[in-house]
C-alpha cells in the first residue's frame, strides 16, 4: 500500500498538477517513494514540455527500467529529427521486450511505469496499434487503461473506450484515475449534458490542497460544451494566469471567446489564435485548420466565377 505522501502525489500528477510536483522537495533517496515521487516528478516536467529538467534528474548511470523509460521519453519530447525520434522510439521497444524476463531491475510498479511511457510514446509517434499492444489489451493497470481509453478517443471510437472503461470497473478500486477515465469519456460523447465532467471537475477545483490549471482548462472546455461561454472564458483566464505557456488552455480560450458573439470576443479570438499559431504552430488545432484551409483553397481553384450578367435592350 502507498505511503500517504505517495498517495497525495500521485493524485496531483493524476489531476495535472505538475507546477506543483516539478516544486516538490525530493524525499530521502533512502526512502521507498524515493525512486516513484522522482518519476512523477520527470514525468511533469516533460507534461510541461521541459524535458532537459526532467533528464537533470534521471540518474544517468540508472540500470532501473522505470528511470531509463521516463529519460527516454525525454530524449523523445525533445528530439526535432525523425531520425532521432525512431532511435529512441527502437530503445522503449527494447525496453518493453526486457521488461518480461526475470533479470531486470525493478518492480512490478516499475514495469508498468515502462510499458505506460513506452506507450505514450509510441501514441505520441502515430503508431498506435504498437502502442495499445504494449499497454496490454488485459491490463490492469489504471495508468495504462487511461492511455488506452485517449487512444480510442482520438481515433473517434468512443464505443471502445468505454468497453474499456467497463472492463476495468471489474478490477480497479473507485479512484480517482477511474473518475476522470469517467469523465474524459461524458466529454467525448456528451452524456446527460457533460453533467459528469462538469461536476468532477467542480468538485477538484473545491479542493484546498490542488492547484492545476490543468483542471481549470478541463472545465472551461466542458463549460462550451454546454454553451456557458462566459463561464468558461472564466476559467480558461484563470488557468492562463496561473499558466501562461499552457497551449492547451490558449486553444480553448481562442474558441471560447469567438463564440462568444461580441465585438471584444471576435478580437480576443484572434488574438489568442493568432499567438497559438505564432508559439505552437504543430498544435492539432493549428494543424487541423491548415489542412482544412487548404482543402478549401485547392477545391476554390477548380471553379472560375462567371461575369455578372449585365442587361440588354
Amino acid at each position: 500500500m502507498d505511503s500517504s505522501e505517495l498517495y497525495h502525489v500521485k493524485q496531483q500528477f493524476v489531476l495535472g498538477a505538475y507546477k506543483t510536483l516539478v516544486d516538490l522537495t525530493l524525499p530521502d533517496p533512502n526512502s521507498p517513494d524515493f525512486l516513484p515521487i522522482l518519476i512523477y516528478q520527470a514525468r511533469s516536467h516533460i507534461a510541461l514540455n521541459n524535458p532537459k529538467a526532467a533528464l537533470q534528474l534521471v540518474p544517468a548511470d540508472s540500470e532501473n527500467v522505470a528511470l531509463k523509460a521516463v529519460a527516454t521519453l525525454a530524449k523523445f519530447v525533445a528530439a526535432e529529427g525523425t531520425a532521432d525520434k525512431e532511435a529512441l522510439l527502437e530503445e522503449l521497444r527494447d525496453l518493453s521486450v526486457e521488461i518480461e524476463g526475470d533479470d531486470v531491475e525493478g518492480s512490478d510498479r516499475d514495469k508498468a511505469t515502462v510499458r505506460v511511457l513506452a506507450g505514450t510514446a509510441f501514441a505520441r509517434a502515430g503508431e498506435l496499434e504498437e502502442a495499445l499492444e504494449t499497454l496490454g489489451a488485459d491490463t490492469e493497470d489504471p495508468e495504462a487503461v487511461a492511455v488506452i481509453v485517449q487512444i480510442y478517443l482520438s481515433i473517434n471510437r468512443p464505443d471502445l473506450a468505454k468497453k474499456e472503461y467497463e472492463r476495468s470497473k471489474r478490477w480497479a478500486e473507485d479512484d480517482l484515475l477511474l473518475q476522470l477515465i469517467e469523465s474524459l469519456i461524458g466529454l467525448a460523447t456528451g452524456k446527460d449534458g457533460y453533467h459528469n465532467p462538469y461536476t468532477f471537475y467542480t468538485e477538484q477545483l473545491g479542493n484546498p490542497s490542488l492547484s492545476s490549471p490543468h483542471v481549470l482548462t478541463a472545465r472551461g472546455v466542458t463549460r462550451i460544451l454546454r454553451n456557458e461561454f462566459p463561464e468558461a472564458q472564466s476559467d480558461l483566464q484563470e488557468s492562463l494566469e496561473q499558466y501562461k505557456d499552457d497551449a492547451e488552455a490558449l486553444a480553448a480560450s481562442a474558441v471560447a471567446s469567438g463564440l462568444s458573439s461580441t465585438k471584444k470576443g471576435e478580437t480576443d479570438a484572434n488574438e489568442l489564435w493568432a499567438r497559438l499559431t505564432s508559439e505552437y504552430p504543430n498544435h492539432p488545432s493549428v494543424v487541423d485548420l491548415s489542412k482544412k484551409s487548404a482543402l478549401f483553397d485547392e477545391a476554390m481553384a477548380k471553379y472560375t466565377v462567371p461575369p455578372l450578367a449585365t442587361a440588354t435592350a
